[in-house]
C-alpha cells in the first residue's frame, strides 16, 4: 500500500501519512548522534563524528557544529550537504536582521524562519525534503538561553535536553533520568559526553570522534556578553 503513495511528497496516504517525510526522518536515525543540554548558564551541543575510514584525511573545520551568529550555534544530524544549504540561509537571515534592526535576531524567530523553508520542501511537487535535523542552542535578551530541535517536516520544539540521530530514543531515556534543574555548564558537558558514550556504536569514546560546542557567557560573573565556542580536541581529552 505504501508504494502507491510514497513517490510524491505532496500525496497523503489513506492513513494521513507523508511517506517521503517519514523516509527523511528514517535517514536521520542512521546518522551520527547529536545531543543538546540547556542550563541557566549556557547551552552545550555535542555530536558523534563518524570516521568512515582510517585512510580518510579529516578536515580542520567542524562537520557537525556550525556557528550561525555570535549568540547562536547548531548541531547537525543527517546529510551534511543538505545542512549546508539551510545553514547558509540561516546566516543570511541573521545578518539581514542585524543590519535592519541593529540587534541580534531573536532565536525562535530564526528557527521558525528556517523551519518554514524546510516545510516548503514537503508541500510542492518536484522537491524532496531536506534529510537533516538540527539542534539549535543560543541566547537572546527575551528568553535567555534556549535549545530547539527541528526535523525534516518543518516542526520544531523547545527542550531542556534532547538528542537526534542514531539511538536517539536511548539517548533521550538517559537524559530524562540524568538531567537536573540548576546544572552547571561543566555538568552539562559531562552529561552530554556520558550520553554519547552509551549510545555510540564504538566501545571506546575517543576525543577525535566527538565534536562539542557551547553558547555561554564571556564572563560568567558580569553576564554581559554571550559567545559561541567550539571546544578543541585537546580540551575534550581532559
Amino acid at each position: 500500500m505504501a508504494r502507491r503513495y510514497d513517490s510524491h511528497t505532496t500525496t497523503f496516504s489513506p492513513e494521513g501519512r507523508l511517506y517521503q517525510v517519514e523516509y527523511a526522518m528514517e535517514a536521520i536515525s542512521h546518522a551520527g548522534a547529536a545531543v543538546g543540554v540547556r542550563t541557566d548558564h549556557g547551552v552545550v551541543l555535542a555530536a558523534e563524528k563518524k570516521i568512515l575510514s582510517k585512510l580518510l584525511e579529516t578536515g580542520t573545520s567542524s562537520e557537525k557544529m556550525h556557528k550561525l551568529d555570535d549568540h547562536l550555534g547548531v548541531a547537525v544530524a543527517g546529510i551534511n550537504s543538505d545542512a549546508n544549504i539551510l545553514i547558509n540561509s540561516a546566516r543570511l537571515t541573521a545578518q539581514r536582521y542585524l543590519m535592519t534592526y541593529q540587534e541580534p535576531v531573536p532565536m525562535e524567530q530564526l528557527v521558525q524562519t528556517l523551519c518554514d523553508q524546510k516545510q516548503g520542501y514537503t508541500q510542492y511537487g518536484g522537491l524532496r525534503p531536506f534529510g537533516v535535523s538540527f539542534l539549535f542552542g543560543g541566547w537572546d535578551k527575551n528568553c535567555g538561553f534556549q535549545l530547539y530541535q527541528s526535523d525534516p517536516s518543518g516542526n520544531y520544539a523547545g527542550w531542556m535536553a534532547t538528542a537526534i540521530g542514531a539511538n536517539a530514543t536511548a539517548a533521550q531515556a538517559i537524559l530524562k533520568t540524568e538531567y537536573k534543574e540548576g546544572m552547571t555548564l561543566l555538568e552539562a558537558k559531562q552529561l552530554a559526553t556520558k550520553v554519547l558514550k552509551q549510545t555510540m556504536d564504538s566501545t571506546k569514546l575517543e576525543a577525535e570522534k566527538v565534536e562539542m560546542s557551547e553558547v555561554g557567557w564571556v564572563n560568567a560573573e558580569t553576564k554581559e556578553n554571550v559567545e559561541y565556542r567550539v571546544l578543541q580536541t585537546k580540551v575534550l581529552k581532559q
